[in-house]
This record gives C-alpha cells, sequence and structure tokens, in this order.
C-alpha cells in the first residue's frame, strides 16, 4: 500500500489496492502466513478389534431405483469392511436404528 500511495492517488485507492490483492494469485501464495503452525502430528489409536469403531454415511439425492433414493454406508475403521444399504430419505431415527 505504502508503495503506491507513494506516487499515486485518488478516491478510494486502499479499497481498489486491497481487492487487487485479495484477487492476485502470486500475490495469495506468496504472502506471510498468519496463523500458528499446525503443531505435531498425533498418533491414531490403535483399533484393537473389528466393528468396534465405525464410521457412517449417507450417499443421498441419487435417482429412485425400487423405490429407494439413499445408500447408508457402514464402513469398520479396522478392517475396511464395507457393507451398503438401500433405503429412502424419508426414513425416520428408529428405522435408521434398526438398519443399523
Amino acid at each position: 500500500m505504502e508503495l503506491v500511495t507513494r506516487n499515486y492517488w485518488w478516491l478510494g485507492v486502499t479499497k481498489d489496492v486491497g481487492k487487487y490483492m485479495n484477487s492476485c494469485d502470486i500475490y495469495q501464495r506468496m504472502k506471510n502466513r498468519t496463523e500458528a503452525p499446525a503443531g505435531k502430528l498425533m498418533t491414531s489409536e490403535i483399533l484393537e478389534r473389528t466393528w468396534m469403531h465405525l464410521m457412517v454415511e449417507f450417499i443421498m439425492k441419487l435417482p429412485l431405483v425400487a423405490g429407494k433414493d439413499v445408500i447408508l454406508v457402514v464402513c469398520d475403521r479396522l478392517s475396511k469392511m464395507t457393507h451398503f444399504v438401500a433405503t429412502t430419505e424419508e426414513m425416520t431415527a428408529e428405522e435408521l436404528a434398526r438398519l443399523f
């Protein structure tokens, strides 16, 4: 900013230069980072038994096939074994518990 205002000035110079700097790809890649470093990596817990730690996801907004439009994905974190269950978006919590 200081380098620009040494030689040039117009109404709104600060706003215009800030807008230009925010859209400049090279400036965004080269500027100093203001956040603290991420820190040391932590080790994950060691899993001992299968099907004790699970990941559950929904794949939604699929085309309707046989009355089903959602896939419930249940994955074991240790063995990476995965189950895919077809269901609908109108599923209640009780139905989800029964499927699970």
